[in-house]
């Protein structure tokens, strides 16, 4: 089996100048004349965060044939659509910490976070009306469409032990694997690429978000909680069955499965340490990794159908940084 070597691996530099034209970029963006609107938004580009998407956009633009001004434009429209999803998110499920900082909905209350996330919503679409490219309309609009889908197929799903592995990657894929997708279907803009690069973008945008949430599920249950900046267990006190418990469930005795089922059916984080010596025992964590590694192979071959350049050789080193996380 194909296993992925684990390297020491730093932002390039230059890249790290591509991302601060995106800050700027959001900094001027999220600006109001309303104060509560600039504290909620000073509370999320101070709390951090790696940028994930505007850095895979803005990775894959440079793999498509070069990062333009409109780029820059659009990684901030795509970071402005995933803060909005978080600061909903964390008021539905209740979150209290997010990358070890306050979540918004505790510094400012519930109805604060769901406001402010509506105006970072609205704000997107007006920076995509400005851009006036329909093409570029196109692929937001269906792809926030199907994050608001995920996010009630999630709901759906929230205590329901019986969920099948077919309906998790549903959920994974409308709320996370989609933005990530477009990322690489906006990466072609402005660069003159052919339909089948088009697609390979896509393509590659769409397994890699697939594996970054794969690895987010899996670190809840396997990770140490002062690197990855949330509380273990948290999926399981918010009721989601997630692939870990999934595959644990499959081969736990009947007593084991009981357990999961009482947890996940009450968000009862009682049983976590037991709950991880079961995912233990049954090796769910290396049934993942065993998903993550077939996928992390379609993505390499993906990306090798691109010529050789350094914008090939950054997109290698930003996957196998966000895949070795603690991996």
């Amino acid at each position: 089996m194909k296993t992925l070597s684990k390297k020491n691996v730093t932002l390039d530099d230059s890249m790290e100048d591509h991302l601060r034209k995106v800050n700027n970029v959001i900094r001027s963006s999220l600006d109001s004349e309303v104060p509560l609107i600039n504290q909620v938004g000073k509370h999320i580009i101070d709390g951090g965060g790696k940028k994930m998407r505007p850095q895979c956009l803005l990775n894959l633009a440079g793999l498509a044939g070069g990062i333009k001004d409109i780029h820059y434009q659009l990684a901030a429209i795509v970071e402005f659509i995933h803060t909005a999803t978080l600061l909903h998110d964390d008021v539905v499920d209740g979150s209290d910490t997010r990358r070890s900082s306050p979540t918004a909905n505790i510094k400012f209350g519930n109805s604060a976070s769901i406001l402010v996330g509506d105006f970072i919503y609205s704000r997107s679409f007006q920076m995509m009306v400005e851009l006036d490219n329909i093409e570029i309309m196109d692929i937001l609009a269906y792809t926030t469409n199907k994050i608001a889908e995920g996010e009630v197929l999630q709901l759906i799903n929230k205590n329901n032990f019986d969920i099948s592995q077919e309906d998790y990657f549903k959920v994974i894929q409308a709320k996370t694997g989609v933005l990530f997708e477009a990322c690489g279907k906006l990466a072609s803009i402005s660069n003159e690429c052919s339909f089948n690069q088009k697609n390979s973008l896509s393509t590659i945008g769409e397994i890699f978000g697939q594996i970054y949430q794969l690895i987010d599920d899996m670190l809840d249950y396997s990770g140490d909680a002062a690197k990855i900046g949330k509380n273990l267990g948290d999926d399981l006190k918010d009721g989601k069955m997630t692939l870990p418990l999934i595959f644990a469930a499959e081969k736990a005795n009947i007593n084991d499965r009981e357990i999961i089922k009482n947890s996940i059916n009450h968000g009862d984080l009682s049983q976590l340490t037991k709950i991880i010596s079961i995912i233990n025992k049954t090796n769910a964590i290396e049934s993942v990794k065993e998903i993550i590694i077939t996928k992390y192979a379609e993505l390499d071959h993906k990306i090798s159908n691109f010529n050789d350049s350094a914008y090939k050789d950054q997109i290698m080193k930003f996957i196998s940084k966000s895949i070795h996380r603690d991996f």
